[in-house]
């Protein structure tokens, strides 16, 4: 283990488990019945909690019919895990980590019950600490979620490396203090001077000897 990385947060969709497929079904699916542009909403979408998302598209909505419909996403969503997989290598990296008794946790802007759901679909290992949409006032890019993440493990968010892979997440990261790493493709300003990792197939930042072949 790497001497100067001490607590382990990751960001679930996208970065432990790709579940992009049912993500994108279920939000193309809202947007035509409320008319909207799945392109746009699903790129401000990403990262983002769906309470949030909503708010944005359909300002106009009363709180109690824009929880209705939160509601009804969250229950489509936990109701499709078919094709839900482990990002490459997720599952045994967490299981290593785990193993070592290293402090994890996932930090997801997913309700806690729509995480476990795609964990348990994926077979990724679900560590004593999940920070959920529930837990915080703010979602991601509000660093929030990070630092209480890191106040859960007992670990300086300094002393944290942080895997992420949406804009949104990201910048969440980078605010938080915590070591930001990108998983997969995603590109921008936040990512220019960021580490990045396709998977967790091959040696991964702030983990020694962490090749692990899916």
């Amino acid at each position: 283990m790497d001497s100067s990385a001490r607590g382990y947060l990751f960001d679930m969709d996208g970065t432990l488990v790709d579940s992009h497929a049912v993500v994108e079904a279920v939000w193309t699916e809202f947007c035509s019945r409320h008319g909207l542009d799945p392109q746009v909403v699903l790129a401000y979408a990403h990262g983002r909690q769906a309470g949030d998302t909503v708010a944005h598209f359909l300002p106009a909505l009363t709180d109690s019919t824009r929880a209705d419909l939160v509601a009804g996403l969250l229950a489509e969503e936990v109701s499709r895990t078919d094709g839900i997989v482990e990002v490459p290598g997720a599952r045994r990296l967490l299981a290593a980590l785990a193993e070592r008794g290293a402090p994890v946790a996932i930090v997801t802007s997913a309700p806690r019950e729509l995480a476990i759901a795609r964990l348990n679909a994926a077979g990724v290992g679900i560590p004593e600490v999940l920070v959920a949409a529930e837990d915080v006032e703010r979602g991601k890019p509000d660093p929030s979620c990070y630092l209480l993440a890191a106040s859960r493990l007992g670990v300086p968010i300094e002393r944290c490396v942080v895997f992420e892979d949406a804009e949104a997440g990201l910048v969440a990261a980078v605010a938080s203090g915590g070591r930001a790493v990108v998983v997969g493709a995603h590109a921008s300003a936040t990512t220019d001077d960021l580490e990045r990792i396709a998977d967790y197939t091959a040696a991964v930042p702030g983990i020694e000897d962490a090749a692990v072949s899916s």
